[in-house]
């Protein structure tokens, strides 16, 4: 598992508090269960890897592994990142145009990503292009990442929550990345990710011309 990357004091919008025994010991659980996971499927596939054998490779019972991944699909796909890119779009500057704060978060989440554990963002990408199941539930994922986002948008620019042309903007941006990450993992995971991800949303910016 990557390890969770720590937001510059540059880009936070305020000081985090440390995190108590009980969460550390929450994120050891996850990762190891995570570990585990990967560790299985890259041995014997996916679809022979069982909730039973990851739990027993973590050494922690099958329901605690469902307290933490509601699915097997969301082992692979779930992780601790949402707050590092919530924190990334309220670190801009109010008046700045909402493509332009969701590109920065991209490329610098997509940096953080890769640096942090480049070797783990493969895995999980190679899973979302070879397993259905996988990619219908990155689906979700977006979904919720998109309603996150939104909010955040919406906060600074006083417009509601659930505001059409916000989501608009979130759903098209995470839609693009979605399209570049199975793109890359299709195409044996070559080339830049970070400077195709620039690729299409200078697409998206140009107003989607060919």
């Amino acid at each position: 598992m990557a390890a969770t990357p720590r937001i510059p004091s540059s880009s936070a919008p305020g000081a985090e508090p440390p995190m108590g025994l009980r969460e550390r010991k929450k994120l050891k659980t996850r990762a190891a269960i995570r570990r585990a996971a990967c560790r299985l499927i890259a041995e014997q596939g996916y679809e022979a890897t069982s909730i039973e054998q990851i739990a027993e490779a973590a050494e922690v019972s099958p329901s605690t592994v469902f307290r933490y991944f509601a699915t097997k699909e969301d082992i692979v796909l779930t992780d601790e990142y949402d707050a590092f890119v919530e924190a990334l779009v309220r670190s801009r500057p109010a008046d700045e145009p909402p493509l332009v704060s969701l590109r920065f978060m991209v490329v610098e989440a997509l940096t953080t990503f890769l640096t942090a554990d480049d070797e783990e963002v493969r895995r999980r990408i190679r899973l979302m292009v070879e397993v259905p199941a996988v990619r219908a539930r990155m689906a979700q994922s977006l979904s919720d990442t998109t309603q996150l986002l939104a909010r955040v948008l919406a906060d600074r620019s006083g417009r509601g929550a659930d505001d059409l042309r916000i989501r608009v903007h979130v759903a098209a941006v995470l839609g693009a990345l979605r399209e570049v990450v199975l793109y890359w993992g299709e195409h044996g995971r070559k080339g830049d990710l970070v400077a195709m991800a620039e690729d299409a949303l200078d697409t998206l910016e140009g107003g989607l011309r060919l």
